[in-house]
């Protein structure tokens, strides 16, 4: 081989282990990405609960204040 080829050879093979360690860490953060939406997803399912606890405790109080005499009206 000449001399030409042989530096070819180590450009492309420096060229195919740069790509290999991109391919990896996208591979990793492809999985964390998943994961966030997973997460993401999980907190969106519980604000329908949250808000009607929020609407439970908020009758609850009503009521109280009721009883209490405290409303404004």
């Amino acid at each position: 081989m000449t001399e030409t080829e042989n530096l070819v050879l180590e450009q492309l093979r420096a060229i195919r282990g740069r790509l290999d360690r991109v391919d990896e860490k996208l591979g990793f953060m492809d999985s964390r990405l998943i994961a966030v939406e997973q997460h993401l997803a999980a907190l969106v399912a519980m604000i329908p609960a949250s808000n009607d606890r929020f609407r439970v405790i908020e009758s609850r109080i009503e009521r109280i204040e009721r009883r209490l005499e405290l409303t404004d009206g």
